[in-house]
């Protein structure tokens, strides 16, 4: 299975959220897609079918394949602490995402291509692996050669980082720091992680 590169209005309507991001469409048109439209009767979803969705809501919101995101279930699941809590936490601190929450990159896809690309540093070193796990103190920035370019400086300029309380953000040297793994209440995202853990204990 490769990454969806399909039109991501379309997933946002089926779950009904802007998970990528403001939608136009999905504000226009906020029902799920389909040829009928509204007047489609829906069957009530099942138990099981609530948290499939559930877990297929958090996938394409981080951007994972299903195998990695069974293995970092199985890695939160040996954790110590509340396995749902500690899954998000374990999103949270992917670099793809860290470079996202930074506002270095205007979405997630981005963020991971300009890692892929090379153009991020962890601790001063080049990292091209999105999936690397940040831990607590790591400085993430841009690398010398890449900070003039537009994608970036763009992003920068309308980044808003003042929500992300475990984040700290150096404009002069454009890097940030990795301060702490974020509380559950400090995520944003709009996910029943007990759900997810729920699918995968049957």
């Amino acid at each position: 299975m490769a990454r969806y590169t399909g039109p991501k209005s379309k997933i946002a309507r089926k779950f009904g959220e802007p998970i990528f991001g403001t939608d136009k469409y999905l504000d226009r048109k906020g029902y799920p897609p389909g040829q009928h439209g509204l007047e489609k009767k829906r069957k009530k979803m099942s138990e099981y079918g609530t948290q499939l969705k559930e877990k297929q809501k958090a996938k394409y919101t981080y951007g994972l394949l299903e195998r990695q995101f069974s293995n970092l279930f199985r890695k939160a699941n040996k954790a110590e602490g509340v396995t749902g809590e500690v899954l998000l936490q374990l999103l949270e601190s992917r670099l793809d995402n860290v470079v996202y929450r930074l506002g270095i990159a205007p979405t997630r896809p981005a963020a991971r291509q300009l890692v892929n690309h090379k153009h991020i540093t962890v601790n001063g070193k080049v990292c091209g692996i999105a999936s690397y796990h940040v831990k607590v103190g790591d400085i993430i920035g841009v690398r010398e050669k890449s900070k003039s370019l537009e994608v970036i400086q763009n992003s920068l300029q309308g980044a808003n980082r003042s929500r992300f309380n475990w984040l700290e953000w150096d404009n002069n040297t454009l890097s940030g720091k990795f301060m702490n793994v974020p509380a559950r209440e400090d995520i944003p995202e709009n996910i029943k992680e007990q759900l997810i853990v729920e699918l995968y204990s049957k």
